[in-house]
């Protein structure tokens, strides 16, 4: 009888090591995945923000353009631009201020 009442609670002791053991496992294998996931969240939104920074002033653009280009750019309207398409063999030239028929 004291046998069985020490073997008992050993066999349940190791059960219920064995299940804490396997939910904390399982537990932080989803911690790392969430902490991956935020991980590249956060490595899209810095870049989506320095996109954002950088893009969202002409007069920005035209600080970094004198900043590091000099005078390789030059300011043209928009009536001066064209888009060309092709077409098969053919070449379609339509103005940008024009709207596309």
């Amino acid at each position: 009888m004291k046998k069985l009442f020490f073997f008992v609670p050993i066999i349940f002791l190791i059960f219920a090591t064995t299940l804490t053991k396997n939910s904390t496992k399982t537990l932080d294998k989803e911690i790392f995945e969430l902490k991956e996931n935020i991980r590249i969240l956060e490595d899209r939104y810095e870049l989506t923000l320095l996109d954002y920074s950088i893009l969202t002033s002409p007069k920005k653009l035209m600080e970094y353009q004198q900043f590091y280009f000099e005078d390789k750019f030059i300011q043209k309207k928009i009536e001066n631009l064209s888009k060309i398409e092709f077409l098969g063999d053919n070449l379609k030239i339509n103005k940008m201020g024009k709207i596309d028929e």
